[in-house]
């Protein structure tokens, strides 16, 4: 994933993006998949609606963006700094020996299991390996890891620390999503140290050098292997670098990617999802912006899709300004923001995956903690509207959003308070929904039915002083309106 370094707003990022997204989805129409236990998980994984993405590796202990320095592209979140960025060799060297330095002994994923389970978050995806192709677990293909001697950490008895991460979640009760990078710019099947990297991309021609490639192809299916075979039970198999794909995935947009050069890497995707299924029967392959038969949802990225999609999909975006917990000057959103973004997700049928990740010390900052426990307390109230709901038939109108109970006749209405809005009105204008004429509504955190009677542009509900007070500073409050009584 790309560094939000950038800080393109969300609304900067949309509109860069959304059009070359539209034409993706028009040239490849979403694949629903035929194994019934594949689709059986999508449908729980459809339910859970809130997760949890985590950024982390040695590259906190600098505070860069997350591999992307290694990159030589003239792009914003490729820039180097620090004592070597002069000389791109010396960076990659001082770069590839940060595990010397990294030392996270306040690492405690069971915190950060809890905390993610208070914020009623269902699931979470783990960077088992990034584009720099460090290893957070004990990979016994290569010494670039952090079980190896050459890690510091390797000496502490959590170093595997992606098998700690997901053993943390998995014990308060979380799906377990494993993010992988196709593209590995250590490996050396990858980038050749014979050729200098061009780019992001594989540094020779795979077509040229068929067996290089394929030494390439089954390294990849092999540190997957491990994965699927000895960390537990996982729902998700998260492969992030769209370069990575085979020619007949590729869209105009897509073939930017490959650079000048356009080389062609494709990985052998099938045989990985057998392999991966026989492992785990029914995990969800989600290979990215690789529209087809395995990408079993789609993920936008920092943005929300303005429609309404026929697809299952989620949008990964990023509490802070980065992908993790880079330092100081970090700035980290709203409770507000992160309850709006939710709703407006879930409204249009997706999920949000929030992007957070500790610092160098192994440990989530106080702001993280603080935007958990903030969006749990909402959620203890009004999660009946989030979870197991798909979108209303008018997903919304101004400031309300609207969902639906999968099972049962129950509308959810949102109303998506300003920060400054800290009080209900007595009377509220509730549009959109037309309930019967004997519908009970109420207001969740509030346990009686509300008076309410039709108006112009909907019903108009009377507020109880008492429902005022208890709300009051709500990021939004929700509505239950009971269609099915007469």
């Amino acid at each position: 994933m790309r560094s939000s370094l950038l800080k393109f707003s969300l609304v900067a990022v949309l509109a860069f993006q959304i059009s070359g997204l539209r034409a993706q989805e028009k040239e490849f129409p979403y694949h629903w998949p035929g194994d019934s236990l594949v689709s059986k998980k999508l449908t729980q994984w459809q339910d859970w609606k809130f997760g949890i993405i985590i950024h982390w590796g040695p590259y906190s202990q600098w505070g860069v963006v997350e591999s992307w320095s290694l990159c030589p592209e003239d792009e914003d979140w490729c820039i180097r700094r620090g004592p070597y960025a002069e000389n791109y060799n010396e960076y990659k060297k001082a770069y590839e020996n940060i595990r010397s330095a990294f030392n996270p002994v306040q690492f405690n994923p069971q915190k950060w299991a809890a905390a993610a389970k208070q914020a009623g978050m269902k699931y979470v995806v783990f960077t088992t390996k990034h584009h720099d192709g460090f290893c957070m677990y004990d990979s016994k293909y290569t010494d670039y890891k952090i079980t190896d001697k050459g890690s510091v950490f390797s000496k502490n008895p959590k170093s595997n620390i992606a098998k700690e991460v997901f053993s943390a979640f998995r014990s308060q009760g979380l799906g377990i999503g494993a993010y992988f990078s196709k593209p590995d710019w250590h490996n050396e099947n990858y980038w050749w140290p014979y050729f200098p990297p061009l780019d992001r991309n594989v540094n020779y021609d795979p077509a040229k050098y068929p067996e290089r490639w394929k030494s390439f192809q089954q390294y990849t299916y092999n540190q997957l292997e491990e994965l699927t075979q000895n960390y537990g039970k996982l729902d998700i198999l998260w492969l992030d670098g769209g370069q990575v794909r085979p020619e007949s995935s590729l869209t105009e947009e897509t073939k930017t990617w490959l650079g000048k050069k356009r080389w062609i890497q494709d990985v052998n995707m099938p045989r990985i999802a057998e392999m991966a299924r026989k492992n785990q029967p029914g995990i969800l392959m989600v290979d990215r912006t690789v529209h087809g038969d395995f990408e079993n949802y789609r993920t936008p990225e920092q943005q929300i899709p303005t429609t309404v999609p026929n697809y299952p999909w989620e949008s990964c975006i990023t509490l802070g300004d980065n992908w993790y917990s880079t330092g100081p000057n970090e700035k980290y959103k709203s409770v507000n923001w992160a309850i709006h973004t939710l709703i407006e997700i879930v409204a249009k049928g997706g999920n949000l995956l929030l992007g957070i990740g500790p610092d160098k010390s192994g440990d989530l900052v106080p702001e993280v903690y603080d935007r958990l426990k903030g969006i749990g307390a909402w959620m203890d109230i009004n999660n009946e509207g989030i979870y197991a709901t798909v979108p209303y038939s008018i997903n919304q109108s101004a400031k309300w959003r609207f969902t639906k109970s999968k099972k049962g006749n129950q509308a959810y209405a949102f109303y998506l308070a300003d920060e400054k809005e800290e009080l209900m009105p007595k009377e509220i204008i509730l549009p959109v929904l037309k309930p019967k004429s004997k519908s009970a509504i109420y207001l969740l955190g509030y346990d009686k039915p509300l008076s309410w009677k039709p108006a112009e542009e909907g019903v108009m509900i009377a507020i109880p002083a008492v429902a005022v007070t208890k709300l009051k500073g709500q990021p939004a409050w929700t509505f239950r309106v009971n269609t099915d009584s007469e």
